[in-house]
């Protein structure tokens, strides 16, 4: 591999105006790739997308990954060589209030942009990126590995189950004769960073509820999630991408990218060291804890195949995770500058290489993101 491997490359991502997405967008345009974005416009106000200016060094277009005719106009224009599909209804509450919307952008949107890519030719690479919620979760304290089986409660868990299953019928029936080409779904953790204000997400409830000086409020205090900080899934997705490229078959197929450890860490626990981090701030429980949507208690997931095969590790524990995030938010709200906040996400990533290279990570030591640190 040389330092040059993402400058030059064109790149589309779906779903560049949400929070991974954005992130992602910002680490390829330092990078040097050409960055083509396709998603809806942001529904967040603030949102990292505005905030950090990401549209400045990229080209931008906002699409439905609904309209398969938009999808493959933009394919056919730009001729991305790799494609990552993060364009989603990413949340499980809302699910069960739009549940045909949340099918509708999470399987259809992934079929939609399947078939763009199965008649875009100059696609190598493919990354599907799904969700740790796509297991059939059975509430036991064993992390799950890619080939447990997959299903999912809720509408969201189980679209993006159906988003798997989905992707693997795409691979068998018109990618495995495709040479050179590579098609890989990738399930993350619970991620935090900065830059994120869904709602109903753990870290933007607390950052509004303890600026307008109000207590935290936890539907679910004794969940255990895969926290993890939002660039260390990115990385993996990044370093996958490159291995894709490289040898196609030898990683195609799903990684799991979670925190290490099995232990896992519950709700309260995240948002108390948030609080520490802030210096003030307090939560409480729900009046109606027991009477909320149903979500899972305990989700971990085991990132072995990932170790072993990507010598891929996170770098962060779930202490400098919150560290850096609400870092994030401090330093973001000292000033609206674009290039402020802009440099401020640039300054994290460089931050998180170094450390990574430091820990003798595999990706941080070659040259390919070595340069960054």
């Amino acid at each position: 591999m040389t330092a040059s491997f993402w400058a030059g490359k064109t790149v589309l991502v779906t779903g560049h105006t949400g929070f991974k997405g954005g992130w992602l967008s910002l680490w390829l345009q330092q990078l040097g790739a050409k960055v083509i974005g396709y998603a809806l416009p942001p529904d967040a106000r603030p949102s990292l997308f505005e905030m950090a200016g990401i549209e400045q060094g990229m080209v931008s277009v906002f699409g439905d990954v609904r309209d398969l005719p938009a999808l493959h106009a933009v394919m056919e224009e730009h001729q991305p060589q790799v494609v990552f599909h993060l364009a989603a209804q990413p949340l499980v509450r809302h699910s069960y209030t739009f549940p045909v919307e949340t099918y509708a952008t999470n399987v259809m949107g992934t079929v939609h942009l399947l078939d763009a890519v199965r008649t875009t030719n100059s696609v190598r690479v493919c990354q599907v990126i799904t969700s740790d919620k796509c297991y059939e979760n059975r509430e036991w304290d064993f992390a799950y590995r890619e080939n447990d089986r997959l299903g999912g409660h809720d509408p969201y868990s189980n679209s993006k189950a159906c988003a798997e299953l989905v992707t693997a019928a795409y691979r068998d029936s018109f990618f495995t004769q495709r040479e050179g080409f590579s098609l890989a779904t990738v399930r993350a953790g619970n991620v935090i960073g900065g830059g994120d204000w869904a709602k109903d997400r753990i870290i933007p409830d607390c950052i509004r509820s303890i600026e307008r000086g109000e207590q935290i409020v936890l539907r679910n205090p004794d969940a255990i999630r895969p926290w993890q900080h939002v660039l260390e899934p990115l990385a993996g997705y990044l370093w996958l991408a490159q291995k894709q490229w490289l040898e196609s078959q030898r990683f195609a197929g799903a990684w799991n990218f979670g925190p290490g450890g099995e232990k896992g860490t519950p709700v309260s626990d995240l948002v108390e060291r948030v609080i520490a981090a802030w210096g003030s701030g307090s939560w409480r429980l729900h009046e109606e804890a027991a009477r909320q949507p149903h979500e899972a208690g305990i989700l971990k997931l085991d990132i072995t195949k990932t170790n072993t095969r990507l010598d891929w590790y996170p770098v962060y524990g779930v202490p400098q995770a919150v560290k850096q995030t609400v870092a994030w938010y401090k330093l973001a709200n000292q000033s609206a500058d674009t290039d402020h906040v802009r440099a401020l996400c640039y300054d994290q990533i460089a931050e998180y290489v170094g450390a990574a290279a430091q820990s003798g990570m595999a990706w941080a030591t070659s040259r390919v993101f070595g340069d960054l640190a």
